[in-house]
């Protein structure tokens, strides 16, 4: 068993507008079960997703918040407007995003952008995933999955790796409860985060600086699902996330 993983060649900087399945196709060859993986970085620049700080007035709990950080209120605002809750503010700002999300600062960046812009992560990561996977499927004439990704921290470990923030045609977690093991006991808790682990793989060949290569072709894995996906297939309710349920007992009690 094998898979084959390569990076898509001379990706131009892409602008708003850009049609990133387009851009694609006229760079390299897509064969049907291909894992079409793209840094969302390009694709928030597609969708014109960038904003400065010019204007934004910060609230009464972002001018609190700035007082404990070397961060702007305005940015600690730009922040808190994309979020529905602030789980740290102090030293780090982990919030949970409008969409489920769970990162630091929104997941805001001001890396790989010119000027003194910001860019913010897609509004709808999985519809923005099913969009240039139609493109590409429609252009090629195969199916294919796409995952849209964003470099993440981990909790109890140092360092980024890149994750999915956005699917299609592609569940991103594989169950294998009800399976057995080699010793033939049944599986009861393994669900594996595919979506993630493809992710990270393709982060090796992306990198982190001015490599250029936001987009990387994963193939050879059959993964490819029928019926429609979404990235919050992998979130856990409020009911089940212990660390979540932690945080907020933490921020509320102290």
């Amino acid at each position: 068993m094998k898979f084959e993983a390569f990076a898509v060649e001379n990706i131009p900087l892409i602008k708003k507008g850009d049609d990133i399945g387009q851009i694609i196709c006229e760079r390299t060859d897509i064969v049907d079960g291909d894992v079409i993986v793209i840094a969302s970085t390009i694709v928030g620049k597609a969708e014109g997703r960038t904003f400065t700080l010019e204007g934004i007035v910060p609230s009464a709990k972002a001018i609190k918040i700035s007082k404990n950080s070397k961060i702007s209120p305005e940015f600690i605002q730009a922040i808190l407007d994309r979020s529905n809750d602030c789980l740290i503010s102090f030293p780090i700002l982990l919030v949970e995003m409008k969409n489920g999300h769970i990162c630091i600062n929104a997941g805001i960046d001001e890396s790989n952008v010119e000027g003194e812009v910001f860019l913010e992560l897609p509004a709808d990561p999985d519809m923005s995933a099913e969009s240039i996977g139609k493109k590409i499927e429609s252009s090629t004439g195969t199916h294919i999955s796409v995952i849209i990704t964003d470099t993440n921290g981990r909790a109890f470990k140092i360092g980024q790796t890149g994750v999915a923030v956005g699917v299609y045609r592609i569940h991103p977690l594989k169950d294998w409860r009800g399976q057995r093991d080699l010793f033939g006991k049944e599986l009861k808790i393994t669900e594996e985060s595919v979506a993630d682990e493809i992710a990270g793989a393709a982060n090796l060949l992306m990198g982190e600086g001015n490599g250029g290569y936001p987009v990387v072709i994963i193939r050879g894995l059959k993964l490819r699902s029928q019926d429609n996906a979404s990235v919050k297939e992998m979130y856990r309710s409020d009911k089940e996330d212990l660390i979540k349920t932690s945080l907020k007992y933490l921020r509320d009690n102290l």
